[in-house]
C-alpha cells in the first residue's frame, strides 16, 4: 500500500480565500522568492560587484565567502551576514541609491501579482504586515515599498550604521530561528498567517495559525507534506511537474 501523501496545491482564488477566512490581525511575509522570484540578496551582491560600487580587496574577499557557502563551508546566517559586512566604509545614503537602481531594473520584473493583490486587500483590512528577510534592509526596505509596507515593519539583514558610514558590526540576520527571535523582539510571537519559501522560512512558518508555502523549495515543500501545510505556485513561478 502507498502511504505516501501528496502536497495539497492552492489555485490562486483558493489561496487567497483561505487567507482571507482567517480575517487575520497579523500576516508575516518572507521575500525573496515569496513576494518576488529570485534572490534579490545574492543578485544585489552580484550587481554591486559588476558596477564596481564595492573595492577589489572587498569583491574578492566575499566571492571566496561565497563559493566557500556553495560548497556548504560557509553557513547561511555567516554569509547573509557577510553580504551586508562588504559595504563597509560605504555611505548609506550611497546604498539607498543603490538598492533604488538595483530593485527598479532588476527585480520588479519578478514580483508577483498575485501575492501583490493579496497584501494590498491585506491592507485595506487593517492587517498588521510585517517582512521578514535575510536579504540586506536596503534593499528590502526598497522593494516591500511597492507592497505598501513600511520600514518600521521590514525585519531584514543589517549592520550598525554610524554617522551615515555603513560598518561591519551586525545588528541582526533574521534566518531560520533568526527570524522568530526578531520578531519576537518586536512583540510578534504568533501570527495569524505567514508566508515563505524555503526551508529558512520554516521556523516562522511554525509559529503562524495558518503556514502558507509560496513557490516552496524542494525541502520545504517536502516539510509541508510533514505538516500539512497547503501550498501555492503564483502563475508566474515554476512549478513541478
Amino acid at each position: 500500500m502507498n502511504n505516501l501523501v501528496s502536497v495539497v496545491r492552492l489555485s490562486t482564488s483558493e489561496f487567497h480565500s483561505a487567507v482571507y477566512s482567517l480575517s487575520p490581525s497579523v500576516a508575516v511575509f518572507d521575500c525573496d522568492g515569496t513576494l518576488w522570484s529570485g534572490d534579490a540578496g545574492s543578485g544585489f551582491m552580484r550587481w554591486t560587484v559588476e558596477t564596481g560600487l564595492v573595492s577589489r580587496e572587498a569583491t574578492d574577499w566575499i566571492d571566496a565567502r561565497y563559493r566557500g557557502y556553495l560548497k556548504g563551508d560557509v553557513s547561511e546566517v555567516a554569509i547573509c551576514g557577510e553580504m551586508v559586512q562588504m559595504y563597509q566604509r560605504l555611505r548609506e545614503d550611497e546604498m539607498r541609491r543603490a538598492a533604488k537602481t538595483f530593485f527598479a531594473s532588476q527585480v520588479e520584473h519578478n514580483i508577483f501579482p498575485e501575492m501583490k493583490e493579496l497584501v494590498d486587500e491585506l491592507r485595506k483590512k487593517g492587517v498588521d504586515i510585517w517582512a521578514v528577510s535575510s536579504t540586506n534592509n536596503w534593499v528590502i526596505e526598497e522593494g516591500v515599498k511597492r507592497f505598501g509596507i513600511p520600514p518600521e515593519r521590514v525585519l531584514a539583514a543589517s549592520v550598525l550604521v554610524k554617522d551615515g558610514v555603513v560598518t561591519d558590526v551586525i545588528r541582526d540576520v533574521p534566518t531560520d530561528g533568526g527570524k522568530v527571535a526578531a520578531l519576537a523582539r518586536e512583540g510578534v510571537t504568533t501570527a495569524d498567517a505567514v508566508f515563505g519559501n524555503s526551508v529558512h522560512d520554516a521556523a516562522m512558518l511554525e509559529i503562524a495559525r495558518q503556514a502558507f508555502p509560496v513557490n516552496p523549495t524542494p525541502a520545504l515543500a517536502e516539510r509541508s507534506v510533514q505538516k500539512g501545510w497547503p501550498v501555492y505556485y503564483p502563475a508566474s513561478a515554476q512549478t513541478p511537474k
